[in-house]
């Protein structure tokens, strides 16, 4: 039993010999150090940042030679939007209601005036044709068997006149040949008038069997082929059903032009023969020279539009019809009257650095950037717009420093924070 408490008393840990623990209050203070280290560092950060609004600097720049209403020449007076139509457009269809049997277009094609777009059936219309030409022969051998009995009539009368005078024959005798001879020149004008009645009946078939050969109109271009062989085809449907009203429509490329809604507030800069340019959506980078046809003496009342036709100075294959386009209706330079002061010089900004004042197209608002980053709000008085920038009349001068942001931040002494 001894021997076995021994044993066990081997095995016991003895606690009070084990070493004393380590001293880690050294790691508190390090840790306590790193964090206000980052804290002083995050500070920093946010003392050091730039603050203010965002902006971007442009730099107005002087220009010469605007005049004193500060439109330049050749700049734009105003920019409209519309689309490209065609003149001269028609929807070539047949006179009569009838079955297409030929078409000799497609879409895209070029044809000439009097080309054959397409064939009708012309069965009915072809007998009919021959049957107005038997009645015409009809009527020209009935003139020449007329003539043939009016000629021996005449015989007849001449000789019964000759033998009354010899006392051969009665004067009733004479008198029946003279009736002869009269009612067979009134059957040869008859006759006549018969023959002038076919021949006019054939010139109406003539016409019948022309009409079932639909030709182009003008010189033009394909756009749509509305028929196909063997559909009805009629000039009086309403286009319900399987009856096509039309063949195909055709379109006159070089009458091509652009319509435009302006608004009424802005008609009174545009009159007729003023220089214009154009820009199709589809070709941004084109500018085509354009100008003014006519201005549609009538206004839009739902829209306060009035219509504007524009056309091009240039004709290409690029410009089609139905295309998106917009444009710009430019300023002329007025000649300058002799002892006249020289024109008052402007200067140009970018579009988006101007702010529009209200309903007042003439007047805007700018930003202009002080040396200790803030902005000045300065009322400027606007000109032309055109692709090279704002023209401003007045208001600010050529080197000045415009913001260009977003408008609703900035106020007059805001602070800035100029981005690149």
């Amino acid at each position: 039993m001894n021997d076995k408490s021994a044993l066990l008393n081997q095995l016991r840990i003895d606690r009070g010999s084990a070493p004393p623990p380590a001293d880690r209050g050294w790691l508190k203070w390090v840790g306590l150090a790193l964090v206000l280290a980052l804290l002083a560092g995050l500070a920093g950060w946010w003392l050091s940042r730039p603050s203010g609004v965002p902006v971007k600097v442009a730099t107005a720049q002087a220009l010469k030679g605007a005049d004193g209403s500060g439109a330049v020449a050749g700049a734009s007076l105003l920019d409209a939007s519309g689309y490209v139509v065609a003149r001269r457009k028609a929807t070539v269809a047949a006179k009569i209601t009838d079955k297409v049997m030929q078409v000799m277009i497609e879409e895209g094609q070029h044809i000439k005036s009097g080309d054959i777009v397409a064939t009708l059936d012309d069965t009915n219309v072809r007998a009919a044709y021959d049957q107005a030409v038997a009645q015409q022969r009809y009527a020209q051998a009935s003139l020449a068997q007329i003539q043939v009995q009016l000629a021996n009539a005449d015989r007849t009368y001449k000789r019964d006149q000759g033998l009354v005078a010899e006392h051969f024959i009665s004067d009733l005798d004479l008198d029946t040949a003279r009736t002869a001879f009269d009612n067979l020149q009134a059957q040869l004008a008859t006759a006549r008038q018969n023959v002038k009645v076919a021949d006019e009946g054939i010139s109406v078939a003539q016409r019948n069997l022309d009409d079932t050969i639909v030709r182009a109109p003008f010189d033009g271009v394909i756009t749509t082929k509305d028929a196909q062989p063997g559909e009805i085809v009629s000039p009086i449907s309403a286009g319900g059903g399987f009856t096509r009203t039309g063949i195909g429509t055709i379109v006159d490329m070089d009458s091509l032009e652009v319509e435009v809604d302006v608004n009424e507030s802005f008609i009174n800069r545009v009159r007729p023969e003023q220089p214009a340019t154009v820009r199709l959506n589809a070709y941004t980078d084109w500018e085509i020279p354009a100008y003014v046809i006519a201005v549609i003496p009538t206004a839009d009342r739902s829209k306060a539009t009035v219509k504007v036709r524009v056309g091009f100075k240039v004709k290409d294959p690029r410009i089609l019809p139905e295309m998106g386009a917009r444009v710009s209706v430019l300023s002329e330079a007025a000649p300058q009257a002799s002892g006249a002061p020289a024109a008052r010089p402007g200067v140009l900004v970018p579009p988006e650095a101007v702010q529009s004042s209200g309903g007042n197209s003439d007047a805007g608002v700018v930003y202009v950037i002080r040396s200790d980053e803030t902005v000045e709000r300065r009322a400027v008085r606007l000109g032309a717009r055109s692709s090279d920038g704002q023209t401003i009349v007045s208001g600010l001068s050529g080197g000045e420093r415009v913001a260009v942001g977003d408008f609703a931040k900035l106020t007059d002494g805001a602070k800035i924070k100029v981005e690149q």
